[in-house]
């Protein structure tokens, strides 16, 4: 049961980097420090956001519009600490202690 634990934290973990990843990049291109031309930069981007795109758009769906202000990353992380914590707090139970 241990590794699985340690398994789901690590994915957590990852989905984390992603997210932070996504929202730096983001920053990055809007104040023009990256530019979408550079194929590397394009190529990063597609995927970051193919991979996150489908968890942003299930959380737009249920935020209300807020004028140009894109929430759904903040929830996004809120919601992995929220799975990191709850499996964290919940391990002894699986580990018999």
């Amino acid at each position: 049961m241990q590794s699985l634990f340690q398994i789901l934290m690590l994915i957590l973990d990852i989905v984390w980097f992603f997210i932070i990843a996504h929202v730096i990049m983001s920053w990055l291109i809007n104040f023009q420090v990256l530019n979408l031309r550079q194929p590397i930069v394009a190529q990063i981007w597609d995927g970051l956001n193919r991979i996150l795109d489908p968890v942003y758009s299930r959380i737009r769906t249920i935020l209300p519009a807020m004028g140009g202000l894109d929430l759904a990353p903040l929830v996004a992380l809120v919601a992995v600490y929220a799975i990191r914590i709850i499996l964290a707090n919940n391990a002894g139970v699986f580990y018999g202690y």
